[in-house]
């Protein structure tokens, strides 16, 4: 605000933060909004916008929207709460996959599992790509907000993680290990990681492919739902609509 025109906009890219709190700072409080984009940017097509209620001004969010759009991008407006509405339907889906891992499922068989369902991506390999730090910082942050939703697995693994220095893919090693040598698809698991891992596992279980599908994913419908329940989103077609090109749910299921 000091360096910028007052008709500037001031626009986020927090996936967690209410914009609310953002704005409580600000001299200019309506020019603060929320422009939610998804990993990688090149390639995911969604655009979550998030005004803050009753702070965000309608010529802001305008501005933004019309800026998302010249991207290229399918703008879904959200409500101002904690994941906003993708990532506050993913929050519960990692719960469910942390719990499922420690069960002693193996790592590669929840991750063939929901690329079977249809997912671009498993998991376990999620939470190595958007980086640990950052999956441990959002599960603290819904857990406050949607409180038993988000049980089920002990979140402190991913706080192990990062005390040995386990971040995901930008550091090398997560669940797996990366090197730039590797080929595509090859991705052997971290040793390292799976000592933590059984640390967890008080009472190995084994579970079929749709038992696996089922818990996961189903903890993703069930979130979306309370999401519209709950406002965030505006109606069931913009929920499909996110869901799709923010995190790639698989589109002949219709999305969530």
């Amino acid at each position: 605000e000091e360096v910028v025109p007052e008709h500037c906009v001031i626009a986020t890219n927090t996936s967690a933060i209410p914009i609310r709190d953002i704005a409580a700072g600000a001299k200019r409080p309506e020019k603060v909004v929320g422009m939610h984009y998804f990993s990688p940017v090149d390639k995911m097509p969604l655009l979550e916008v998030i005004k803050a209620e009753g702070i965000t001004s309608d010529d802001t969010a305008a501005a933004v929207v019309s800026v998302g759009i010249k991207q290229g991008k399918t703008v879904v407006p959200c409500g101002d709460r904690p994941g906003f509405y993708v990532n506050r339907s993913l929050g519960p889906m990692l719960a469910s996959c942390v719990s499922l891992v420690q069960d002693g499922v193996a790592l590669p068989d929840i991750d063939k599992a929901m690329l079977k369902y249809g997912f671009p991506v498993g998991p376990v390999s999620l939470c190595d790509e958007v980086g640990v730090d950052v999956a441990f910082h959002v599960q603290e942050t819904l857990q406050k907000d949607l409180g038993v939703r988000m049980t089920g697995g002990d979140s402190s693994m991913f706080k192990a993680f990062m005390d040995a220095g386990i971040l995901g893919k930008k550091a090398g090693k997560g669940f797996y290990l990366y090197d730039k040598k590797q080929k595509k698809g090859e991705k052997p698991l971290n040793p390292e990681a799976q000592e933590i891992i059984k640390k967890y596992i008080k009472e190995p279980k084994q579970y079929d492919t749709e038992v696996i599908q089922q818990r996961i994913a189903y903890s993703f419908v069930n979130e979306a739902a309370y999401c519209l329940q709950d406002g965030i989103i505006d109606g069931p077609v913009d929920g499909d609509i996110g869901a799709v090109f923010g995190i790639g749910y698989p589109p002949f299921r219709g999305g969530p």
